[in-house]
């Protein structure tokens, strides 16, 4: 008898678990972010919207001359499945950060990451993914119809957000519009946007909102994207892999409209025939750096010439010609005739340029292939590293340091190589050379 109660339970059991939805059956780990009756503990940033709570949806209003608005639940995330629905008057723009963050050393607070576009326009980008304070577009359905069609203008639109890793994607009404990879950000805050707006009173509606918190994933597995044991070393991405963000011409204040070009992750110096800085130009990144620890892959075509440079004096050089600043070498070895030039090797890959040579047994992959330079500086002493291995050293400002300056192509150059911070500097010689996993973190210097 026992046996056969057990049996029909067990029986029983696995009817019920055929018959349950599949949607009730994945309610497991679902948290509501909003209860529908208030924000307690919710913190506004960003512009003065109004934001109330109406008929169990949390509602937001333009309000003229305020900045874009942001509420925001008290607690960041990293991977997650976020889900909610959403009204929006057809004359404002809005979104949904996610990954975001407010910090006082970036633009003085401003709300910056992600945002998930709710986007009534004709334009129809909703679902896009957007980087709002930073890079702009990262994702969007211009070129997926069916995508544009999802969101309904003046309806309740159900949208699903998936963060895993350093992927990105993102539903409208179950219908798949953006899917992203990108290394910029690993966790932050959500935060429901009022865009500001040319009309006070025009509304943003939210409602059924629940989060579901995943298994942190693996990172770090595609190109320009950091693992986690990166991350919490202070490892920073210095090129994103897919826009100019964080970089300008070092001899101006835009990115150069000609002689670099982006392309499947790579950043690459166009061919021009081999002349120093005359087509696009050197490139340096908006930030300066005293005690750092970069590294950079890089590809050489044949008989290429091109180099990394640190500690970059922008201000030196206003002439035609390469920004001055120390330079880890990029060479063909082989082809190029500046390996024969100098002293001593001292223009051969990975050396010091003109000042101090890498050995001639240093491990190089061959053209064609991606190797890996690397800088250490304590803000002092300061160390090349190629595919892992160290293949020289020196002291900044040393007696032995200024005795080799002074008898390079520097030596005309005030304290060439003694600033105590500069850009770093991704030089334009006229050949194609292609740069990624440019990555750098921050040390305490001498």
């Amino acid at each position: 008898m026992i046996d056969r109660v057990k049996t029909f339970g067990a029986c029983l059991a696995v009817l019920v678990a055929l018959l349950v939805p599949a949607a009730a059956r994945a309610d497991d780990g679902w948290v509501t972010l909003f209860d529908g009756k208030t924000t307690t503990g919710w913190v506004q940033r960003g512009g003065k919207a109004a934001y109330t709570v109406e008929d169990g949806a949390l509602v937001g209003r333009t309000v003229l001359g305020e900045n874009n608005s942001f509420l925001c639940p008290p607690k960041e995330y990293a991977d997650f499945v976020l889900e909610f629905e959403v009204w929006v008057d057809p004359k404002v723009n809005s979104g949904v950060q996610v990954r975001s963050a407010s910090r006082p050393d970036y633009k003085d607070g401003v709300v910056h990451g992600y945002q998930i576009e709710i986007d009534p326009s004709e334009r129809a980008w909703s679902g896009g993914i957007y980087d709002e304070q930073r890079r702009g577009w990262l994702a969007n359905p211009k070129d997926d119809p069916a995508a544009q069609k999802a969101f309904k203008v003046g309806e309740w639109n159900r949208y699903r957000v998936e963060a895993a890793g350093d992927r990105l994607r993102t539903w409208v009404n179950d219908v798949p519009v953006a899917d992203l990879v990108d290394g910029m950000t690993r966790s932050g805050f959500i935060g429901f946007q009022v865009h500001q707006a040319k009309e006070a009173g025009l509304a943003v509606k939210w409602r059924s909102i629940r989060i579901k918190e995943l298994p942190r994933a693996a990172t770090g597995l595609t190109p320009n994207t950091l693992t986690d044991a990166e991350h919490s070393e202070g490892w920073q991405l210095l090129w994103d892999g897919r826009t100019t963000w964080g970089w300008r011409s070092a001899k101006g204040k835009e990115f150069p409209k000609e002689g670099w070009e982006i392309r499947n992750g790579e950043l690459s110096v166009v061919e021009t025939g081999g002349a120093e800085s005359r087509a696009g130009g050197d490139i340096v990144t908006d930030r300066t750096f005293g005690a750092f620890d970069l590294k950079v892959e890089f590809r050489l075509t044949p008989g290429a010439n091109s180099g990394i440079k640190y500690y970059v004096d922008t201000e030196l050089n206003k002439a035609e010609g390469s920004a001055i600043g120390l330079e880890f070498q990029l060479l063909d070895d082989a082809t190029h005739p500046d390996a024969k030039q100098g002293r001593d090797g001292n223009r051969t890959i990975a050396s010091l340029y003109d000042l101090m040579p890498a050995p001639a047994d240093k491990k190089v992959k061959p053209i064609g292939e991606w190797n890996e330079a690397r800088v250490v500086s304590d803000g002092r002493h300061v160390e090349h590293w190629l595919n892992g291995a160290k293949v020289l050293e020196y002291e900044r400002g040393s007696e032995a340091f200024r005795k080799l300056v002074a008898i390079s192509k520097y030596k005309g150059w005030p304290a060439f190589g003694e600033k105590p911070s500069g850009p770093i500097l991704l030089q334009d010689h006229g050949n194609r050379v292609s740069f990624r996993n440019v990555k750098i973190r921050e040390l305490t210097g001498r």
